[in-house]
C-alpha cells in the first residue's frame, strides 16, 4: 500500500493538537480542582469564623425554615450549613466525635466537606458543603479549555491541510517538469523554490541527469564514429567484390581474392572491437580470485604465433607470482587490447615483454615494447575511440587502448602511459588495488 506524506502529515499534526488540547484540559481540570479545593476550604473556615464571632448568624447561608440541621445539603438554594452544638440538632450524617479541622463525610450518598472549629467554652461550631460545587467549578474549567479546541478542530484540520499542500507543491512541480523532459534530452532541474530539505535530493537528481546525459552523448558519438569506421571497410569489400567478379582468369581472380580476404578480416576485427567496447560499457562484472600469472602465460601462448610471423621477440618477465581479485575476462580484455596494440605498432626484429609484479597496495601488469612510442602531448587522446596518431603506419581502428581504459576504468584499476628504457618505446602500465 503506497504511503501518502501529505495524509500522515495531516493525521499526525491533527492528531498531536488534539492530544495537546486534551492534556491542556486534563491540567486545567487538575489544576483548577486544586484552587476549587483550596478556595472551598477557606470558605468553610471563615464562615466558621463568622459564625464563631456572631452567635445571631444564620444557621444556613441562604436557607429558610426554622430547622437547619434538617435541611437536605444537596437542594441548589442550600450551598454552605452551619450547625453549632449542642445548641442545634445533630445530623445523622455528622456522627462521633470530630476533632476540628477539616473532614470529608458521606451525607446520604453524597460527598461532604466540613470543617469543625471546637471553642473555648465548650461548644463547636461545624460548617458543611458538598464536594459538589469545587467538582463543578473545575470540570467546567477543564470544559473552558477543551471546547473551544474541538470546535477549531475541523478548521485547523483545513488548514494543516492546506498548508502540508502549499509546501509540498514543489515536489509535484518538480515531478511534473522531470516528468516532462525528453529521455534523449534530460536538463537539471531549478532548486528555485525548494525547501532545503529537499534541495539536496534534487542535486542528487540533477548530478544522475548529469550522468545519464554524458551516457548518452558518448553513445551518440560512438554510434557515429562506429558507423563512419565500418562505412570504409564495407564500401571496400564491395569495390574488392566487384572488381573480383572482373577478374579474367583463375590467376586474377586469386590475386584479388587476398586483398578481399584482408578486408573482411579488419571488419570482422573491427566488428569484434566494437561488441568488445559495447559489453565492457554495459555487463555488469563478477569479480573473484584470478590467477594473473597463469593468464598471462596463456596471452603469450596466444600471441606467439603472431609475434613470430613478424620476428617479434615476445616474452613473459615474471618478478613475483601474482594472483588479484578482479573479473577475469575483464582483465584478460584490457591485456588482449594492451598485447594487440604493442605488436601491431612495434617494428619487425623488436621487442615486447609482458611484466607481472606488485608493490605494498597495488598489482602491477606492464607491457613494455621498443616500438616507436606515443608523444607525452597524445597519451591521453588515444583512449578516445577510434583516435589514431597521424603518423601511425600500422593498420588499426583506434579502439584497442579505449577498450582497455573502459575495461579497467570498470575493474577499478587505472592505466598509465609511460616512457621505455631510455625514453624508446612505451610502457602500458595497469595498476590495481590488492584489496579490490
Amino acid at each position: 500500500m503506497k504511503r501518502s506524506l501529505q495524509r500522515r502529515l495531516t493525521l499526525m499534526l491533527g492528531g498531536a493538537i488534539l492530544l495537546a488540547g486534551l492534556v491542556a484540559a486534563a491540567a486545567s481540570f487538575i489544576l483548577a480542582y486544586g484552587e476549587a479545593k483550596e478556595f472551598q476550604d477557606d470558605i468553610l473556615r471563615q464562615t466558621a469564623l463568622l459564625a464563631t464571632r456572631n452567635t445571631g448568624i444564620s444557621a444556613r447561608i441562604d436557607a429558610r425554615g426554622p430547622n437547619r440541621a434538617e435541611v437536605a445539603l444537596g437542594d441548589p438554594e442550600s450551598r454552605i450549613s452551619v450547625i453549632r452544638l449542642p445548641d442545634d440538632p445533630r445530623p445523622v450524617w455528622l456522627t462521633g466525635d470530630l476533632s476540628s479541622g477539616f473532614h470529608t463525610l458521606e451525607a446520604d450518598g453524597e460527598p461532604l466537606r466540613l470543617f469543625v472549629q471546637r471553642s473555648l467554652s465548650g461548644k463547636t461550631t461545624v460548617v458543611a458543603q458538598s464536594t459538589d460545587t469545587r467538582d463543578e467549578i473545575a470540570i467546567h474549567s477543564a470544559l473552558r479549555t477543551l471546547i473551544p479546541l474541538l470546535m477549531l478542530l475541523p478548521l485547523m484540520a483545513w488548514l494543516i491541510v492546506r498548508i502540508v499542500r502549499s509546501e509540498l507543491a514543489p515536489v509535484n512541480n518538480l515531478a511534473s517538469h522531470l516528468d516532462a523532459q525528453p529521455a534523449d534530452r534530460p536538463s537539471p532541474l531549478s532548486d528555485e523554490g525548494v525547501p532545503d530539505e529537499i534541495t539536496p535530493f534534487v542535486h542528487a537528481i540533477n548530478h544522475l541527469l548529469k550522468r545519464v546525459s554524458d551516457l548518452m552523448i558518448q553513445q551518440r558519438r560512438f554510434i557515429a564514429d562506429a558507423a563512419h569506421e565500418l562505412r570504409s571497410p564495407l564500401t571496400a569489400l564491395s569495390i574488392q567484390v566487384q572488381n573480383l567478379k572482373q577478374a579474367g582468369s583463375l590467376e586474377n581472380m586469386r590475386d584479388r581474392v587476398l586483398p578481399l580476404q584482408a578486408g573482411i578480416e579488419r571488419a570482422r576485427q573491427l566488428t569484434e572491437q566494437l561488441l568488445n567496447l559495447a559489453k565492457t560499457q554495459a555487463d555488469p562484472l563478477e569479480k573473484k580470485e584470478v590467477d594473473v600469472s597463469t593468464m598471462a602465460r596463456e596471452l603469450i601462448a596466444e600471441y606467439l604465433p603472431m609475434a613470430e610471423a613478424k620476428g617479434i621477440d615476445l616474452g613473459l618477465d615474471e618478478i613475483e607470482p601474482l594472483r588479484l581479485t578482479s573479473a577475469p575476462e575483464t582483465l584478460r580484455l584490457v591485456l588482449k587490447n594492451a598485447l594487440d596494440n604493442a605488436l601491431k605498432y612495434v617494428p619487425e626484429g623488436g621487442e615486447v615483454t609482458l611484466r607481472l609484479y606488485a608493490n605494498d597496495t597495488n598489482a602491477i601488469i606492464e607491457i613494455v615494447d621498443n616500438g616507436p612510442g606515443i608523444p607525452v602531448a597524445e597519451r591521453q587522446r588515444v583512449f578516445n575511440p577510434f583516435y589514431r596518431l597521424s603518423e601511425t603506419t600500422g593498420e588499426g581502428s583506434g579502439l584497442g587502448l579505449a577498450i582497455a581504459a573502459e575495461a579497467a576504468a570498470s575493474l577499478g584499476g587505472r592505466i598509465s602511459l609511460l616512457d621505455g628504457l631510455e625514453s624508446r618505446g612505451l610502457v602500458f602500465r595497469y595498476q590495481q588495488s590488492l584489496n579490490t
